[in-house]
């Protein structure tokens, strides 16, 4: 089924690119690159990922509200991880195509309270900007949540758990998960959109979507892994028993041990 363009007939998929590489310089509050905008997702499509969204979400409610009752002292560092995943996922990057991209800040939160927590927080900062920012839309809401604020945090969590079972070292692990975070992300709303305009098939649309995205997503992936390192390094100098209590960071008898271990 196409798209009556002019006097042309532009198919689903193609039409959908041509806004998405002009939609950045057209309307800068209404960006797709990663936050899908109002209105761009079939109803049937946005109902679905909506279901497909809520049980994590109210998992991370549960996981949220157990985490604060047993540690109180989280708070705020809580609400940190929420604000630095607003502040990420709101700074629009121009793109090369013309439209925008952004990091997530997914990665850091995924880490510190693992992903459930992550997906009720990505909910809270995807709403908002959705309200305050028009930066995504609320029909689109679910298809977000499940890119941003659960496929994100759950690939950038299992590569920073493989890297800690490998004992590598601490800024190896923040930054793979934090880049990894960031790349699934727009995976998978690559596959979203893919899914609702399959032209002329789901894995050509897929290819065209992950091609626009990923000539500024890849080195912006990079740079967030850069600055995780940098936020962790901090964190570890201000909040280190904070971590080691987390389990980010060893106890000092555990580096003993390891230590004993190594040279023994």
């Amino acid at each position: 089924m196409g798209i009556r363009h002019g006097r042309a007939t532009v198919s689903q998929s193609q039409e959908l690119v041509r806004v998405i590489t002009t939609i950045g310089t057209r309307h800068p509050g209404k960006d797709s690159a990663v936050h899908i905008a109002e209105g761009f997702l079939p109803v049937p499509h946005a109902v679905g990922w909506a279901v497909a969204a809520a049980p994590f979400v109210v998992h991370g409610v549960r996981a949220t509200v157990r985490q604060v009752r047993e540690h109180p002292e989280d708070r705020v560092l809580l609400a940190a991880a929420g604000a630095f995943t607003f502040i990420l996922s709101a700074l629009k990057m121009p793109s090369v195509t013309g439209s925008s991209s952004h990091p997530t800040g997914t990665g850091a939160g995924a880490i510190l309270f693992r992903p459930p927590v992550m997906a009720f927080l990505s909910t809270v900062v995807l709403l908002f900007q959705a309200l305050l920012l028009a930066h995504g839309g609320l029909t689109t809401l679910g298809a977000n949540v499940f890119s941003m604020g659960i496929a994100g945090p759950w690939v950038g969590y299992g590569a920073y758990a493989a890297l800690r079972r490998l004992r590598a070292p601490l800024e190896v692990q923040v930054f793979f998960a934090m880049a990894l975070a960031d790349l699934a992300t727009y995976l998978v709303t690559s596959f979203q959109l893919a899914l609702a305009y399959p032209d002329p098939s789901v894995g050509a649309a897929f290819a065209k979507f992950a091609t626009i995205f990923a000539l500024t997503q890849v080195p912006l992936a990079v740079i967030e892994g850069l600055v995780g390192v940098v936020l962790f390094r901090v964190l570890r100098s201000i909040a280190g028993p904070e971590l080691e209590r987390l389990g980010i960071l060893a106890r000092p008898a555990e580096r003993a041990a390891t230590e004993d271990g190594v040279h023994a």
